[in-house]
């Protein structure tokens, strides 16, 4: 199967535009499952901020914060906030993982024989820039960690009120959400074998389906911000399969749709509401002061 260059790209705009739709309908719902009522608007706007904090900050931290806050201008309390962020994450991350090792059982026996030998040249050819990302890795690590344990010592942080938003809120709720965490699983790694399917010559879908997800959720456990530098090495380097050379284009292109955008959206509906001088004193700001 092969896409032309404006199928694809529209393809993926589609699913961009509607996960943002389909995660501020998720937060809405869970909300109203708590017993607060959010616009959809103000929903994508706290979804939208949250996503900008996420792609510029390490481990995506900075997103569930940014998100609690643009709840909170909203009018949600802050107990509800956190519980509701809180139900997220103990939906979100266990479908995350179910889906991940459905694609390893499924693809990674083909995936190690694509991706082995791509990846085995790279690292040869690139360990100086290998040892640079693993050094800048430990450093962020602890950094992070550092600062997390701050935010625990002064109160904790959104998301640690899972198990009391999952005793609090009817079943029910919590099935009708599923359907649109695995839209937002599935429509962003379905985002790079899209984009490698207007290539002449791709690897099997499976082997860019899986390789996809690795570069996707590795993310959460790199301390760079969007993991740069490791997941654009790792892509290059073959992780999602031989590419050829419109590698680095859709590299670019990738980036574009599961960070840039969002990223984008977020800062602009922020800078719209808040102002350039609050943003400022934000993003001026730490997380190890």
């Amino acid at each position: 199967m092969r896409l032309t260059i404006l199928e694809a790209h529209l393809l993926c705009l589609v699913i961009v535009a509607i996960d943002v739709v389909a995660r501020g309908m998720r937060i809405r719902w869970y909300l109203k499952g708590l017993g607060t009522e959010l616009s959809l608007g103000n929903a994508i706007t706290a979804t939208a901020w949250g996503d900008a904090a996420a792609g510029l900050t390490p481990l995506r931290f900075g997103g569930e914060a940014a998100k609690f806050a643009g709840l909170i201008r909203a009018g949600v309390r802050p107990a509800t906030a956190l519980l509701g962020l809180g139900l997220e994450a103990a939906v979100t991350y266990p479908l995350v993982a179910a889906f991940g090792f459905g694609l390893a059982g499924l693809y990674a026996p083909s995936w190690w024989s694509a991706a082995r030998p791509l990846m085995g040249d790279a690292l040869l050819a690139g360990w100086p820039w290998v040892v640079g990302i693993l050094l800048l890795t430990a450093v962020g690590g602890w950094l992070v960690l550092r600062w997390h344990r701050r935010r625990a010592n002064s109160g904790g942080e959104p998301g640690t009120g899972a198990r009391a938003a999952l005793r609090q809120v009817p079943r029910w709720v919590i099935l009708v959400g599923i359907p649109l965490s695995l839209y937002n699983i599935v429509g962003r790694t379905l985002v790079l074998p899209l984009l490698a399917l207007t290539l002449p010559a791709h690897p099997p879908f499976g082997v860019m389906l899986l390789g996809s997800f690795a570069l996707l959720y590795s993310q959460l456990l790199l301390p760079m911000p969007a993991g740069v530098g490791a997941v654009d090495f790792g892509f290059l380097a073959g992780v999602a399969g031989d590419l050829g050379p419109a590698r680095t284009g859709l590299l670019i292109a990738w980036r574009l749709y599961t960070v840039g955008l969002g990223a984008l959206l977020g800062a602009g509906l922020a800078l719209h509401a808040l102002g350039w001088a609050a943003i400022r004193r934000v993003v001026v700001r730490s997380p190890t002061g």
